[in-house]
């Protein structure tokens, strides 16, 4: 898929070479959520070449998205995120496979459609959703890049990779934050910075990297401008 050309930077990693750009150009990826997470996940996923990327989110652009969703621009409006994300995706890199899903994530549909792709990258801005893609992707045997953002911090980890923590290790379901809601605020900047963190986590599984933020959890605040990471303790499971 591509050209030496176009993956050059890539290859003269010794970490990557052409063996791990093949790993890539393989891999298949299901990106849920297409919004500020999502665009630049899905944007440096299809510039790196992964061979086969499933897009869900069943929003349409509004204009409220553009301050910070980079993959639309206006000539978007009101058009179905996912549909637009694969026209964007696919002139970026027409050697990508990309499966346009403008649907929700429910638990009629999580293991099914899970079970289809390598590995699942948490882009969404809901609490059930990632408890739900928690749990399929434990059940399915697939690892998951969390990340999430709110006003100027993000948060970054790595998901049931390996035998490590799971989404349920590091946040325990109970009942106090059944009616959690996402605030509205945020800084423009900052889902490009989680986003892209996430997209690379997303590359390190693919290249079987040992050094990976699985068991540990990364914490960004633009506004003081640090970044630590934090170990995750393991439930009894």
């Amino acid at each position: 898929m591509g050209t030496t050309e176009r993956y050059a930077r890539h290859i003269a990693l010794k970490e990557i070479g052409e063996e791990g750009q093949k790993k890539i150009n393989h891999a298949q990826v299901l990106v849920i959520g297409a919004g500020g997470l999502g665009s630049p996940v899905l944007l440096y996923l299809a510039a790196a070449g992964v061979g086969t990327i499933g897009i869900m989110d069943d929003d349409c652009v509004s204009e409220s998205n553009l301050q910070r969703q980079i993959l639309y621009d206006t000539q978007c409006l009101g058009e179905p995120k996912a549909a637009a994300a694969a026209r964007k995706l696919s002139a970026l890199n027409p050697g990508c496979t990309l499966h346009p899903m403008p649907f929700r994530l429910t638990r009629e549909n999580a293991q099914e459609t899970i079970a289809q792709y390598d590995i699942v990258v948490d882009a969404t801005d809901n609490l059930e959703t990632r408890y739900l893609i928690n749990d399929a992707c434990v059940a399915c045997g697939k690892p998951f890049v969390y990340g999430s953002i709110c006003e100027f911090t993000g948060q970054v980890s790595v998901f049931n990779y390996q035998g490590g923590a799971t989404y349920r290790d590091l946040y325990p379901y109970h009942e106090g934050i059944h009616d959690f809601s996402q605030p509205l605020g945020v800084i423009g900047a900052l889902p490009g910075v989680v986003g892209s963190i996430q997209a690379a986590e997303t590359l390190k599984i693919i290249l079987g990297s040992p050094d990976t933020l699985s068991g540990r959890l990364l914490l960004i605040d633009l506004l003081k401008g640090t970044f630590r990471t934090l170990q995750i303790p393991t439930l009894e499971r």
